[in-house]
């Protein structure tokens, strides 16, 4: 990828990710090339790899939209992610050296440190928290399951379940990194996967009580009122 079309990367996923454009607005290259200050090939180079990330989506009609995602996708999302993302744990537990852990010690401080403001800097948090989880995939040492997580965890999901937190459940997120970090500084896997998966688990329940019900739970309640 040319440096027009990283810088083009860059800034429009910035663009997306700023809460900026809703989920399901419909984008223009002419948008995107005016928002990056470049020319419109590179935005189309951007903009496939965006494509690949999930964080745009193309219609029939080959229109660019920013992706929507329904409870039902998002639930499936945590899912995928928490059985990943808990192995990598339990794999990183094993490996991480002193440095890696004081590593992400460092991180989880920055982290605290954006939730502590008033109000929280949600996107400081996002950064520090992409960063933690980034750095314990990395860990794991296995490329096939950082592909796998990739798009996950860029998902548009973590940024939207990010904005529904109250400053009480960024604090519970920092804490969980720290026995996160507990437990990788014992080398103790289960407990990592433990952590992690229940990490997870808490901020999709997080997310989901700020969504409508699963599309079969929905239905569900509408044939119990009616019967």
């Amino acid at each position: 990828m040319s440096r027009a079309s990283e810088r083009a990367y860059s800034a429009i996923r910035a663009h997306l990710l700023s809460g900026s454009v809703a989920a399901g607005e419909q984008l223009t290259e002419d948008q995107l090339a005016q928002i990056t200050g470049v020319s419109r090939t590179p935005v189309r180079e951007a903009v496939r790899r965006l494509e690949d990330e999930l964080l745009l989506v193309r219609s029939d009609t080959k229109r660019l939209f920013v992706a929507d995602w329904s409870r039902d996708d998002i639930e499936e999302m945590f899912v995928l992610r928490q059985m990943l993302e808990c192995h990598a744990a339990e794999r990183a537990a094993k490996r991480l050296s002193r440095e890696q852990i004081a590593a992400l010690e460092a991180l989880n401080s920055e982290l605290t440190a954006a939730v502590e403001q008033s109000p929280p800097d949600v996107v400081r948090f996002l950064e520090a928290n992409r960063a933690f989880h980034e750095a314990i995939i990395d860990a794991a040492h296995s490329p096939r399951l950082g592909q796998m997580l990739a798009k996950l965890v860029e998902a548009p999901v973590v940024l939207r379940t990010a904005r529904t937190y109250s400053q009480s459940d960024l604090r519970q997120s920092a804490r969980d990194h720290d026995e996160l970090v507990a437990a990788f500084a014992a080398r103790d896997g289960d407990w990592a996967r433990a952590v992690m998966g229940s990490h997870l688990r808490r901020a999709f329940h997080t997310f989901a009580k700020t969504v409508g019900p699963r599309a079969d739970d929905a239905a569900n309640d509408q044939d119990s009122r009616e019967a």
